[in-house]
C-alpha cells in the first residue's frame, strides 16, 4: 500500500507520495475554487511521479487549511504536526521550521525525533506572509524576484511598519512619493525587513534554536531568507523543495500511521 500526504493551502496544493525508501514524490498546483478537485488532480500527478495511480490502495493524511474538508483522506492531521515532521524528514539536524505561507506564518519548534516541542502563529493579518509580498511587489512595480535582486543593493533600510499591512503598504507608498524619493533598493530592504520582524518576533515566543530552517512557498524568496538570517544573526537553511515540508510531514505521519495498524 502506498502511503502519501496532502497540504491544502489558500493558493496551493501539495501531494507527496513516499517510496519504500523514503524517497519523495511530489507535485504542487493551484488550489482554486474547488479544493477536493485540486486535492485529487494534485495527489494524481504525485502518484504518476511513483509510478503509481489513484485506482491502488492508499493510505492519505491531509493537511492545511483545506485539509479537514477532504473526503478521501484516511487521516487529517494539524499543520504544526505536519512541519515538524515533515522537515526532520528533508532536513534531520532542524530544531525550529518557520512556514511562510501565503496567509499565514507558523513557527514550530521540535525536538530530535521530529516531535512538536512549542509553537506559533499568526494569521489575523497579511503582515508577514506571501500576500503581503506580492501586494509590495504590484506597488513598486517589480516581480518578487526583481525585489529579491535589488535589495542586495540597498545601502540603507527604510522605515516600514511591522504592525499592519495596510501601515505597512502606506509607508512604502509615501517613501515612493518623497522628493527626492527614498532609492528603490532600500525601500524594498524596508519591507523584508517588515517582514522578518514580524516571524522574528513569533519564533522568540518559542525560543529561536538552531538548526532553523524555513519552508512555505515564500522560502524560495532568497532576499526574505537572506534577511531572515540577518536578524536571527546566523545563516538559517532552506530545504530542496520548502514548498511541500508539510505535505511530506502528512506522507511520513500516512506511512506511521498504517505501520502501526499493520502491527
Amino acid at each position: 500500500m502506498k502511503t502519501a500526504g496532502i497540504d491544502i493551502g489558500s493558493l496551493t496544493t501539495k501531494a507527496v507520495v513516499l517510496g519504500d525508501d523514503g524517497a519523495v514524490f511530489s507535485a504542487t498546483a493551484s488550489t482554486g475554487d474547488d479544493r477536493g478537485q485540486a486535492a485529487r488532480q494534485t495527489l494524481q500527478a504525485a502518484l504518476a511521479e511513483a509510478g503509481s495511480g489513484l485506482g491502488e490502495d492508499l493510505y492519505l493524511v491531509s493537511t492545511g487549511a483545506g485539509g479537514r474538508a477532504l473526503a478521501f483522506s484516511q487521516l487529517q492531521k494539524a499543520i504544526t504536526t505536519c512541519l515538524a515532521r515533515g522537515i526532520h524528514h528533508q532536513l534531520p539536524s532542524t530544531r525550529m521550521v518557520i512556514d511562510i505561507g501565503a496567509e499565514s506564518c507558523t513557527v514550530v519548534k521540535l525536538n530530535h525525533r521530529g516531535r512538536v516541542d512549542d509553537w506559533a502563529s499568526h494569521d489575523k493579518c497579511a503582515a508577514g506572509t506571501g500576500i503581503f509580498l506580492q501586494q509590495m511587489s504590484r506597488l513598486m512595480q517589480l516581480s518578487l524576484e526583481e525585489m529579491s535582486v535589488l535589495s542586495r543593493r540597498a545601502k540603507g533600510r527604510a522605515d516600514i511598519t511591522s504592525t499592519c499591512a495596510v501601515f505597512a503598504e502606506s509607508d512604502a507608498i509615501s517613501h515612493v512619493h518623497r522628493d527626492p524619493p527614498t532609492p528603490t533598493e532600500d525601500i524594498i530592504a524596508g519591507i523584508y525587513h517588515s517582514v522578518v520582524s514580524r516571524i522574528v518576533s513569533l519564533c522568540k515566543r518559542v525560543g529561536i534554536e538552531k538548526d532553523v530552517a524555513v519552508a512555505g512557498g515564500v522560502a524560495l524568496n532568497e532576499g526574505i531568507v537572506r534577511a531572515l538570517s540577518e536578524a536571527v544573526g546566523f545563516a538559517v537553511i532552506v530545504p530542496e523543495d520548502p514548498r511541500i515540508t508539510a505535505a511530506v510531514g502528512a506522507a511520513v505521519l500516512a506511512r506511521e500511521s498504517m505501520e502501526k495498524g499493520m502491527s
